[in-house]
């Protein structure tokens, strides 16, 4: 290698009568006499550069450079390249004076150049860049990051496909991780790092034809580093996108600057990016188990949600949900570790409720059922850490429900409702079974409470009523208790469930909200009050009812009575409470804890109407029986007791029928409010079990049809006989009290009914019509069974007919039937 240099390089002969005149002051050059025979952009760059580099950037020389480079934009590449050499021996030199005054020349350029020459510029900037990165003074790191930085904000028309990244996300990260030893020091480069990883997201996400930044080998680098310089905040304090606007010293905190960085990540993230993000996200939690607490995780999913394009929302409550259960390890960590993830689930999915539609919603409701059903089969007695866990899958539930349309949520109770395992299986449920029912039913009132009834018709749409019906008679009491609190939720619309929570007598003291109730209640409950208040009732009659569970009942039926407030649903309601206190009267599987309960809960019952309906009458008549109980029978009355065995024989309920409400009386009260009460003088439509009870086998329909034969069978009898007997020769007609009758019948029928029997026809024709226009088709489907089967009436008809002759035995016709019976068998025997 030669020693000595020439200022001359090939093809650069033709500048030489440029700067004919000019000195060379390269100490290194052999020419040495003068600069005639060096470039004159070499010479422009040398001139930018004083002698002492305490002076600064020359900026008359910087100017001439600067106004060189945009007259001859070809030599641009070529600036750079000399720039690069320079800054690279006073680098190796330690003359960082110098390097940095180059490092401000290329700044200027870079800004100086249009967008169209700017890729003749930039390869030589991004190695000085590069070149200044790899040294070890943070003062030249932190130099070479605010280049870049400034560089990032340039917009390029033409994308370069040739230029990577690698090398500058690698390095930023690695100063994101700085150890320094000063403090000072350790925050300016980590603060130089997170901006130096924002201008690369800045220069690469907007163009797809550059380097693809969202592949995972540099999504892990990045997205760590933002974090780990976010977990170091002594308060974690989340707030939306638009707040951050405002937000003062955030480029001087690395923790906020890192925020700030991650929001714009998440917030240029398309759909198909979106997991990439995650993905680094859930690994770094779990690597540095980060999960417990989970403060921070709760607060660096707030930010991804706040800053997250709406209508990609649902996917990150996907992806958190589907890592609910990962990770190695088992026994109580584990579970912890999944009880912070679901709690940091309820804490967001709100978030992307408002937002989400059509399928995601059922798809959002059936992972959290799904990892709600694998908790119950993995629980154990032990753990409590489980419960916590599913809890937290509950709020996350009610908390993703709170911000759905009130139609939707409908139709997640219904889903719901479809999970939940049958409880009338042949035998006792199994344990996980009945587990799976209690975590199922309470999430259900998790849902329940966020929804606001305005119609029962849209609250309990005919399936979802049915199954609710159906685990009303649930074999453990927790759960129906569990259901009846269902059923207040969605049936309290005026703030009445607390107050009615325990039975009383007194209600004038509770300050109820009553309304009147609209015609489309009317109409529902005309259609499905049959089965509620069955259902109800049956609910009473089970021997494992607690004083949770009839209370529970009790606050239930009141709710119906004053939702329902109306004349026309007082004959109802007053004969469900007959027949409750029938029940504890001659149901034998009730103990006399229980008959006591059920006296008090219908005599409460029975004074609820009155007072909502204002029936002065009723009102009376009940106060008779509560004073007339106070002093005779005060466990007659509420409140409920858990142990009524001090109770002596002369003072069990069926030893007082005085103290009981009377069904006439009941019935004259009604009629005395100007209420229409045939439906009271009616059999009890209620029995235990849920078949229909009835006093008597004979229904009215049978009543009926039964008088309306006799009445043809009278006015035909007569004619009937008279023309047997005048068309048999031989026959005399003698004149009998049968005679006389069926002459009667024809007189009553040529006249006409008298005013009696048209009052009595006219009161069964609208007992009728009110019958089949209220009862349920099973209730008149069982009055109207026959009493008997056919098969065994034909088979005494003609056992009848055999055992006894049809004719007299002095007839002429028995007479010839028994020779008939003479002559057969010799007939036979020739």
């Amino acid at each position: 290698m030669s020693i000595v240099k020439c200022c001359f390089e090939a093809g650069e002969g033709h500048d030489f009568l440029d700067s004919f005149v000019q000195k060379c002051t390269d100490p290194g050059c052999c020419c040495g006499c003068c600069s005639a025979l060096r470039p004159r952009y070499k010479r422009l760059v040398d001139n930018i550069f004083p002698a002492s580099p305490q002076d600064g950037l020359v900026k008359s020389n910087m100017e001439k450079l600067t106004f060189y480079s945009l007259s001859s934009p070809e030599k641009l590449d070529r600036i750079g390249e000399y720039l690069f050499q320079k800054a690279s021996r006073d680098i190796y030199r330690r003359r960082h004076g110098f390097v940095i005054i180059a490092m401000e020349a290329m700044d200027q350029l870079l800004l100086a150049c249009h967008s169209q020459t700017l890729n003749l510029f930039v390869e030589s900037f991004l190695k000085m860049v590069q070149k200044l990165l790899e040294s070890t003074d943070p003062q030249l790191q932190i130099l070479a990051t605010q280049s870049f930085v400034r560089f990032a904000n340039i917009e390029e028309d033409t994308p370069s496909y040739h230029r990577r990244y690698d090398f500058f996300v690698s390095k930023f990260s690695a100063m994101c991780h700085s150890n320094h030893g000063d403090k000072p020091t350790r925050d300016k480069i980590r603060l130089a790092g997170i901006q130096g990883l924002q201008g690369v997201i800045r220069k690469t996400v907007s163009d797809d034809l550059v380097e693809n930044i969202w592949e995972a080998q540099h999504m892990d680098k990045i997205v760590p580093s933002l974090l780990y310089n976010m977990q170091v905040a002594e308060k974690y304090e989340t707030v939306s996108c638009m707040e951050t606007d405002g937000r003062d010293g955030v480029e001087d905190d690395p923790t906020r600057l890192a925020e700030a960085c991650l929001r714009e990540l998440v917030g240029r993230a398309s759909f198909g990016h979106i997991r990439s993000v995650l993905r680094p996200v859930l690994t770094h939690f779990d690597r540095h188990e980060l999960w417990v607490p989970n403060d921070f995780a709760v607060h660096t999913f707030k930010i991804i949600m706040f800053s997250i394009q709406a209508q990609y929302s649902y996917s990150v409550v996907e992806a958190l949900m589907q890592h609910l259960d990962a990770g190695s390890g088992g026994g109580a960590a584990r579970t912890r570790v999944r009880a912070a993830r679901a709690s940091v689930l309820s804490n967001i999915v709100a978030i992307a409720a408002a937002d989400s539609v059509g399928p995601s919603v059922l798809e959002i409701i059936n992972n959290l059922l799904t990892n709600l059903r694998a908790s119950v089969a993995r629980d154990s007695e032990k753990e409590s850490e489980e419960k916590l866990y599913q809890e937290a899958l509950i709020n996350a539930l009610g908390e993703f429900a709170d911000h759905l349309p009130d139609y939707q949520k409908i139709d997640i109770m219904m889903f719901i409702v479809s999970k939940i395992p049958s409880g009338q299986r042949a035998g006792k449920p199994a344990k996980p079974d009945v587990m799976l029912q209690s975590i199922l039913l309470k999430s259900l009132l998790k849902v329940g409470t966020t929804y606001k009834t305005t119609e029962l018709s849209k609250a309990f749409p005919a399936a979802f009523l049915e199954a609710l019906l159906r685990l009303s008679s649930a074999g453990e009491s927790c759960t129906r208790a569990l259901l009846q609190r269902i059923l207040h939720t969605l049936l309290d619309r005026r703030g009445n469930a607390a107050l009615l929570a325990l039975p009383t007598v007194d209600y004038a003291e509770l300050g109820l909200t009553v309304e009147k109730c609209s015609r489309p209640d009317l109409i529902f409950i005309s259609k499905h009050g049959y089965a509620i208040f069955s259902s109800l009732y049956d609910g009473l009659q089970l021997e494992s009812n607690t004083v949770e569970n009839v209370e529970a009942i009790y606050t239930t039926l009141a709710l119906l009575c004053i939702e329902l407030a109306s004349e026309e649903t007082v004959p109802d309601m007053l004969q469900l409470i007959l027949a409750i206190q029938q029940s504890a009267l001659n149901n034998p599987v009730l103990s006399t804890a229980q008959q006591c309960r059920l006296h008090a809960v219908a005599l409460s019952l029975c004074a609820l109407p009155a007072h909502v309906l204002v029936l002065p009458a009723l009102k009376d008549y009940v106060s008779k029986i509560i004073e007339a109980r106070r002093e005779e029978a005060p466990h007659l009355l509420p409140p409920l007791l858990e142990d009524y065995d001090n109770l002596s024989p002369s003072r069990m309920p069926s030893k007082m029928p005085y103290l009981m409400i009377d069904q006439m009386a009941l019935c004259e009260c009604v009629k005395a409010s100007g209420i229409e009460g045939s439906r009271l003088q009616s059999p009890l439509p209620y029995s235990a079990g849920g078949a229909p009870g009835l006093a008597h086998r004979h229904s009215w329909v049978e009543a009926g049809a039964a008088q309306g034969r006799d009445s043809l069978a009278d006015i035909a009898a007569g004619p009937a006989e008279l023309d047997s007997a005048n068309s048999s020769p031989g026959v005399t007609r003698h004149t009998t009290q049968s005679d006389s009758v069926s002459l009667e019948a024809l007189r009553r029928a040529a006249n006409g009914p008298s005013e009696a029997e048209k009052r009595e026809a006219e009161r069964k024709k609208a007992s009728l019509n009110n019958t089949f226009r209220t009862a349920p088709f099973d209730y008149l489907l069982h009055l109207t069974q026959p009493k008997y089967e056919i098969q065994d009436k034909l088979q005494e008809i003609f056992s009848s007919l055999s055992q006894e002759p049809l004719l007299a035995g002095g007839s002429p016709s028995a007479k010839l039937r028994r020779d008939h019976d003479h002559v057969l068998p010799d007939l036979f025997l020739c």
